[in-house]
């Protein structure tokens, strides 16, 4: 709780900590010359098709997330942290680790153009403290992201996963999905941005989809040396197909980076 109302505050503009306003397409850049330790929770509490044998569902992940950049290479971490109810009567909520997916972003393109495509190499440990918080397998796949910076300081791009599973728990499902997460953020002046980063998620093996839209708000500023990024995004499903899909995301996150000088 403690952590929300902190970046509630920073989004507000109670927080000011320093009147020098940092680059805010590139605090948003995915693909930026900076490590970073991002905070991301995202928060479920409504769902599409429920069985009536489930009676409370809820899931909330925080994301954890390291990104370390050497030359070309983006190498980026993700240890979600999972609280979820599954309907157990015994033990309704289940807390703990869940899958870590590690992917490497090598940049291809020229690093100060306005226009950077990256592609590499997805890995998915599975990391998951109970069987309702992860898959269960050992996926890899590749990932791909572009970004355009525009001339008046927007970004507008891309980030696109796929992922199969090729070993792990033989009772557990194979796995065979993809992503999309579309990049857009506007600046309003300030270190404020109006944003739009909602994951689209296709599960090809069990023939489930979901395609959600979201439209938020941030603000870059400096903390020190770093620089920060605090934003809030509601996210609202436009088209779901499958068991269990939710309707209405909530995604609050705190990044905070230290970009590297040439």
């Amino acid at each position: 709780m403690r952590v929300v109302c902190a970046i509630l505050l920073l989004v507000s503009g109670v927080c000011r900590v320093s009147a020098q306003q940092p680059d805010v397409a590139k605090a948003n850049d995915p693909l930026a010359e900076a490590n970073a330790i991002n905070f991301q929770d995202y928060y479920q509490s409504t769902f599409y098709a429920v069985p009536d044998e489930v009676p409370l569902i809820l899931i909330n992940a925080m994301n954890l997330r390291g990104v370390v950049v050497s030359g070309r290479h983006v190498v980026r971490a993700t240890l979600p942290l999972m609280i979820s109810a599954d309907g157990d009567p015994d033990r309704r909520y289940r807390s703990g680790l869940g899958d870590l997916t590690i992917f490497d972003a090598i940049v291809l393109t020229r690093r100060n153009g306005s226009t950077q495509f990256a592609i590499g190499p997805l890995l998915v440990a599975p990391t998951a403290t109970h069987k309702s918080l992860g898959a269960g397998k050992w996926q890899a796949g590749a990932d791909a992201v572009i970004v355009k910076t525009t001339g008046d300081g927007n970004l507008f791009g891309g980030l696109v996963t796929a992922q199969t599973s090729f070993a792990g728990d033989r009772d557990r499902r194979i796995t065979r999905l993809a992503t999309f997460q579309p990049l857009s953020f506007y600046q309003i002046g300030g270190g404020y941005y109006f944003r739009s980063t909602a994951i689209s998620v296709m599960d090809f093996k069990d023939n489930r989809y979901l395609f959600p839209i979201g439209l938020g708000v941030g603000k870059v500023f400096r903390v020190g040396d770093a620089v920060g990024n605090a934003f809030f995004e509601p996210q609202v499903t436009v088209y779901a197909k499958g068991l269990v899909q939710p309707t209405v995301q909530l995604l609050l996150g705190l990044n905070l980076q230290w970009f590297k000088t040439r």
